[in-house]
């Protein structure tokens, strides 16, 4: 919000009086707090679903601004019925994400986050610390755009051997070594799996208990993309049997209601959230993979270039 703020100030888009900052994430009870602005702008945590939608059409609003470069938190349909654009911010730094995908996968290899906690207790024992050799392991790439290809490029530079699963071959992926095989292939020969799709009803619980089922044992998983891709019942219950070895997660299913807000001094209420907590093999991240400076930076100068566009009438390309 800071840099929104800042980057607001020094491209003088609109008059200061123009533009509100809101604490509070979106939903159909916020939406009333933005009666009378014509846009709303809006992050991954928010939720633009029909009620809310109605309610903001009914305020006043016309235009929706994302953040994010995903939109699966805005229903699309009936944003159109209602004739209201939906503007996102389709690329802001691809390397964050791909480098903090690969940052989650070494820490739970190299088992760092238990060793943190144990030196500054002065205990420097190695037991339970073991890890395992990256070069030489098979490394597989669920979705290979521009991220995943990124990550293929930092996994191939370890001495991994890397697939890939995507609709389509993407030249970039390839020139970094990367083998295309069927998803079936991609479940049954990787010791590292990373997802890297778009969330789509299609790829809803693309991670579900039969994808587990074709997983070698001790697979490591990680997922930087989108919650809704991984069935967390499934994924608790393949921790359970050990058929999953260890998970790193930037994102969850659910996740609205807790990410970018501090929950210390109360109870989760989500099970399967708090269930996961309590595996050591699990490391969870607040959705903070695009968390940099200069991706933070990128995404506010998109959006109120986007902001901008809209406001003279020139075409929305985003």
């Amino acid at each position: 919000m800071e840099s929104m703020e800042r980057v607001a100030k020094e491209d003088g888009i609109l008059p200061k009086n123009e533009i509100q900052f809101l604490a509070p994430r979106l939903d159909a009870d916020s939406a009333k707090l933005a009666e009378g602005c014509e846009g709303v702008c809006i992050f991954v945590n928010d939720v633009a679903d029909e009620a809310a939608l109605r309610v903001l059409h009914a305020g006043g609003t016309r235009v929706i601004f994302l953040r994010c470069a995903g939109f699966d938190m805005v229903d699309l349909k009936v944003a159109k019925e209602l004739g209201m654009p939906v503007i996102r911010v389709p690329a802001y730094s691809p390397y964050v994400v791909a480098e903090h995908a690969a940052s989650l996968m070494m820490v739970l290899n190299r088992k760092i986050h238990r060793s943190f906690n144990r030196t500054r207790e002065l205990n420097f024992r190695l037991s339970g610390l073991l890890g395992f050799d990256v070069h030489g392991k098979t490394v597989g790439i669920v979705g290979t755009g521009k991220i995943g290809a990124l990550f293929a490029r930092i996994a191939a530079g370890f001495g991994a051997k890397v697939l890939g699963y995507d609709v389509v071959q993407n030249p970039e992926a390839l020139s970094y070594g990367v083998e295309y095989v069927s998803l079936d292939e991609i479940w049954a020969r990787l010791d590292i799996i990373s997802l890297h799709i778009p969330l789509f009803p299609s790829t809803k619980h693309v991670i579900n208990a039969q994808s587990i089922a074709k997983m070698k044992s001790g697979v490591m998983l990680i997922n930087t993309s989108r919650g809704g891709l991984i069935d967390t019942k499934a994924l608790v219950n393949g921790l359970e049997s050990k058929k999953i070895g260890a998970v790193g997660l930037d994102v969850f299913e659910g996740e609205g209601e807790y990410f970018y807000s501090d929950h210390s001094g109360t109870i989760i209420a989500d099970d399967d959230l708090a269930r996961l907590f309590t595996f050591p093999n699990v490391i969870i991240t607040g959705h903070q993979a695009f968390f940099t400076k200069e991706a933070v930076d990128n995404i506010a100068h998109t959006t109120m270039s986007n902001i901008k566009a809209y406001v003279r009438k020139e075409p929305l390309v985003n």
